[in-house]
């Protein structure tokens, strides 16, 4: 009952810890992405829908804030004990050093099990609705689901997407039909749009490519034999970053299907797949901080060192990112080289003062 007692105490210090982090750090990013976001205030789009869009991306916010929250919640919770000596009653009373590090880690489990459900569930929702609202007010209604153009290949065409709407409607779409690698037709269409289970174009101009001449057309509607679905181009012209891992994981599919680089969705996807290793690596380095070659040092001086440490891993990964497309290896292990590395170094330290 007393090392559950313990237990208890050590979650609850360390998980209030993290949750005030959190909200420091999301006001902070809030307060700034508002300052610069009311430049694009006008007739239309105030002031308080700028607050409202931010507020809507929260929880896009919250994910990507909770690795570092974690960092340095624990190294504040377990300073904080450090300080009035509680962690070395705890250690004169017989509680192992790996004993209180599992009593950091309870908490940090929940966090992760929150993390990866607004992960899959919340933010990617979030995320779009927010960037069509905004983009509704700014442009009016049928507004842009993202400006981002995108390529993709299937059968013997190449594709040019300009931009999705929250409508299921596809603005600026070009298409180049290859026989034998050599350009035989290009179509051009203003807009495709989704009838419930096919495409139709509209305002479409094509062009035929022969050996000693071209043959033009113009065409106010025809429909588009095609597999992509709207789901599937949204994917591709939405931002990657805020897709759910079971989405990245079918993008990735979908891509290798098409014989496409598919690391980058890969990458994102065990990014979020990997999380609970990722936190548990930081909170090592945390423990290690307060247990090892920082534990006389002040509280300030100790968080210092976990901001630069969470901004070192997060750059780290962010190198091994480009290097897995260039040098051909695995994306898994430009998230798990920094996370194992971490976790190295917070078990030595750990080892050598425990």
């Amino acid at each position: 009952m007393v090392l559950d007692r313990l237990d208890r105490y050590i979650a609850r210090n360390v998980l209030a810890a993290i949750v005030v982090v959190q909200f420091v750090l999301l006001g902070l990013d809030i307060t700034i992405a508002y300052i610069d976001d009311l430049g694009d205030v006008q007739v239309g789009y105030t002031a308080f829908d700028a607050l409202l869009y931010l507020l809507m991306r929260t929880p896009w916010r919250f994910y990507q804030y909770a690795p570092v929250a974690v960092l340095i919640g624990a190294l504040i919770g377990l300073g904080s004990m450090a300080s009035s000596n509680e962690l070395t009653v705890m250690r004169a009373a017989g509680r192992s050093l790996a004993r209180i590090v599992w009593g950091v880690m309870k908490p940090v489990l929940v966090v992760v099990v929150v993390v990866l459900l607004v992960a899959e569930y919340v933010s990617p929702r979030t995320e779009q609705y927010a960037e069509a609202w905004r983009l509704e007010k700014l442009q009016g209604e049928g507004a842009m689901l993202t400006s981002r153009s995108g390529w993709q290949i299937e059968g013997d065409s190449v594709y040019r997407f300009g931009a999705i709407r929250a409508d299921n409607v596809v603005l600026d779409l070009t298409r180049y039909r290859f026989d034998d690698r050599q350009l035989v037709e290009a179509t051009y269409a203003q807009r495709a749009r989704w009838e419930g289970e096919a495409w139709r174009l509209e305002n479409v101009a094509t062009t035929r490519i022969f050996d000693d001449h071209t043959e033009s057309d113009q065409s106010a509607s025809m429909g588009w034999d095609t597999a992509f679905t709207p789901t599937q181009l949204e994917r591709l012209l939405r931002d990657i970053e805020s897709q759910a891992p079971s989405e990245l994981w079918a993008y990735a599919q979908f891509l290798e299907e098409q014989n496409l680089q598919n690391d980058q969705a890969l990458l994102y996807f065990w990014q979020k797949m990997l999380m609970p290793l990722t936190m548990g690596s930081l909170v090592l380095i945390a423990a290690s901080f307060v247990f090892g070659p920082l534990r006389t040092v002040a509280a300030g001086t100790r968080v210092f060192y976990g901001v630069v440490t969470g901004l070192s891993f997060k750059y780290v990964q962010d190198l091994l990112a480009p290097a897995s497309t260039i040098f051909g290896f695995s994306p898994v292990w430009a998230v798990l080289v920094p996370t194992l590395a971490c976790a190295g170094v917070g078990i030595y330290f750990l080892r050598r003062n425990g």
